[in-house]
């Protein structure tokens, strides 16, 4: 069993960055897969982000590559995601998902929400323009 909570999200700027902690308790976070995802009302959930476990391989939507980064802290048993450049699209609440099975070489796994079994309740991002 592992519990995630998020924090970090608030109001901001279009432009300004934060960054979103995931912290994991019940299990070492580089013993599982984690994933960011994000969900906006009317809208599906997108997976944004994801890390491996053990060797530390991040893998990004196309949407969010060269804004958003995931990184591990295994001495706080947490998961960043920082956003940078801020887009108002950028509105969704953020959750991070975690699971210790999971087929990381296809690609499309990484991603998909299903591929995760334990979630935190998120933590919202909203940005006016």
């Amino acid at each position: 069993q592992v519990t995630l909570v998020e924090s970090g999200g608030g109001s901001v700027q279009a432009g300004e960055s934060l960054r979103l902690s995931c912290v994991a308790s019940g299990k070492t976070i580089s013993s599982v897969y984690v994933g960011w995802f994000r969900q906006s009302p009317g809208q599906g959930r997108e997976g944004v982000a994801a890390i491996s476990k053990g060797h530390t391989v991040t893998t990004y939507a196309d949407s969010v590559k060269g804004r958003f980064t995931i990184t591990r802290d295994s001495a706080k048993n947490t998961v960043y995601l920082q956003i940078n450049n801020l887009k108002p699209e950028d509105t969704a609440l953020y959750r991070c998902g975690a699971v210790e099975a999971l087929d990381w070489g296809i690609p499309s796994l990484r991603l998909r929400g299903a591929s995760y079994e334990f979630w935190g309740p998120g933590t919202q991002v909203t940005v006016s323009s």
